[in-house]
């Protein structure tokens, strides 16, 4: 799996091919769409919609938005911060790791997020964070298989939605 990362054309577009592929894996995961309510219609997500989200990440300090692929296909998409907008928070982030949901339980997730961590390492950070909704225990389960702890419980900055806080250390 090969990461990279997105960014925007000149005129602040997404190139076609790649906004039609986000867009389905998006719309691919409709489940999670339904629960952080990002999304007016999470069974109807459009590539207008997909193009405004992501530039909206990409207008955050700090933020990056990670492509993946295997064999030139786009099967996630991850979002990271590196610095939380809290100062009192030392650790990095990761916003948003999404896989194809085609294409989960192959072992893409794992993939991606180590790819993440080790990014991270490699700029000497000692832990990364993440925060996962109230009510996703699916994604509560994945990550905690990959060595992440429950640290606290708070609600989101943008939404005001419950979830619970977690953090891998990367020494």
């Amino acid at each position: 799996m090969i990461l990279e990362p997105l960014t925007l054309a000149q005129d602040g577009a997404l190139p076609g091919e790649l906004l039609t592929e986000l867009t389905a894996l998006y719309a691919s995961n409709h489940v999670f769409h339904a629960l952080s309510g990002d999304f007016p219609d999470p069974h109807d997500i459009r590539p207008e919609q997909v193009a405004a989200a992501l530039a909206d990440e990409l207008a955050e300090p700090g933020a990056e938005v990670l492509v993946a692929r295997s064999e030139g296909r786009v099967v996630g998409i991850g979002i990271t911060l590196k610095q939380h907008p809290d100062p009192a928070d030392p650790d990095p982030w990761i916003g948003l790791l999404m896989v194809d949901a085609g294409q989960q339980r192959k072992g893409y997730g794992r993939e991606f997020a180590t790819q993440i961590e080790e990014r991270f390492r490699r700029e000497g950070r000692d832990g990364v964070r993440l925060a996962v909704l109230d009510g996703n225990d699916t994604a509560l389960a994945f990550w905690g298989r990959l060595g992440y702890e429950v640290i606290d419980h708070r609600r989101d900055r943008d939404a005001d939605r419950p979830c619970a806080v977690l953090r891998k250390p990367l020494t």
